[in-house]
């Protein structure tokens, strides 16, 4: 079993980001379609839901939306408004104690991955795992703020936009983390989310979001598959979420614990997981370095570093069938 991952660097919407939607959206449209084309709100909902929520970047939606060739459903799925529910594993900590860095591992289905670290300039530098041909799962901005998401662990869905394109706007139109708490006390979600954010000033904070309940701010940079209890149980104990936050927890309190050694650790079980067979496979560890200003991309077996500056674009693959965990946990 292959995952592949492109590095693509596209300042404003064009043909790469036209390929990109070219290549994903067969299997989009079936996703966004599963329960039936009525049971989607319609374009003029999900554009307007969209113009009111997050009015800057309305005039780039306006563009991949002629880009994707104008269509009622390409429009009503790149607005991200109430799409199907989906949900993934992850695990991620903001690591301020002797670096600036936010780490996340992505537990999810090889055959679901979208494969695209896209370098863009919108309305700022951005280089984020791309998902839903517009959203992002991770990533970081020029003006060095960081986020990334991880599934709140509550069976519920909501009236609301897509996780991953609210993460896009976080990172199109905010600085700080103050800034990026506004934003998702405003901007209403779909599913429950937790979603850790740091800044260069290495303040941090995890965001439990919810479409039923309110926003909560938790001072923790933690965040696996929970919020403040377990509430799905079969799921909690699928994920493994509450072993996976308690070693997260360790590391943290652990005075020996530094940049190099927890990079390792995520790098191992029981943060690492190899069940790709069973959708919950770790894809990738991102990296997101704030005093560097770069994205690290790494394996078991393999890594690159990504920089506004120095960013390569290049097509590579992991064969995920034989990852096996290195012992030197400083690579």
């Amino acid at each position: 079993m292959f995952l592949y991952l492109r590095s693509i660097s596209e300042d404003k919407p064009g043909e790469k980001w036209k390929e990109i939607f070219d290549r994903t959206w067969a299997h989009y449209k079936k996703w966004f379609l599963q329960e039936g084309y009525r049971n989607r709100p319609g374009f003029l909902t999900s554009s307007e839901a969209l113009r009111d929520a997050m009015p800057e970047i309305y005039p780039i939606y306006e563009e991949l939306c002629e880009l994707a060739g104008g269509g009622d459903v390409e429009s009503r799925f790149l607005s991200q408004f109430s799409p199907p529910p989906f949900m993934s594993g992850c695990s991620q900590i903001a690591w301020t104690k002797d670096a600036n860095f936010l780490i996340r591992n992505y537990d999810y289905s090889p055959k679901l991955f979208e494969g695209v670290l896209l370098k863009s300039n919108w309305l700022k530098p951005v280089i984020g795992i791309g998902d839903c041909i517009w959203g992002l799962l991770d990533g970081m901005n020029g003006d060095g703020l960081a986020v990334s998401l991880t599934f709140g662990g509550r069976n519920i869905s909501g009236e609301g936009f897509g996780i991953p394109l609210v993460l896009r706007y976080v990172l199109e139109t905010c600085s700080t983390v103050e800034e990026a708490i506004a934003v998702f006390r405003r901007v209403p979600v779909h599913m429950s989310y937790n979603v850790t954010i740091l800044d260069k000033t290495k303040r941090f904070v995890t965001v439990f979001l919810s479409p039923d309940r309110p926003v909560s701010v938790v001072a923790t940079p933690i965040g696996t598959n929970h919020q403040h209890s377990i509430e799905w149980e079969n799921y909690a104990s699928m994920s493994a979420t509450l072993p996976r936050m308690q070693f997260l927890e360790k590391c943290l309190y652990n005075p020996e614990e530094n940049t190099n050694s927890i990079k390792g650790k995520f790098m191992q079980p029981p943060l690492y997981n190899t069940e790709f067979e069973k959708g919950f496979g770790t894809l990738y560890t991102a990296i997101y370095d704030l005093e560097k200003m770069e994205c690290e991309i790494r394996w078991p077996n393999k890594k690159r570093q990504f920089g506004f500056e120095n960013f390569v674009e290049e097509k590579f693959q992991i064969n995920l069938s034989k990852i096996f965990f290195n012992k030197d946990l400083s690579i």
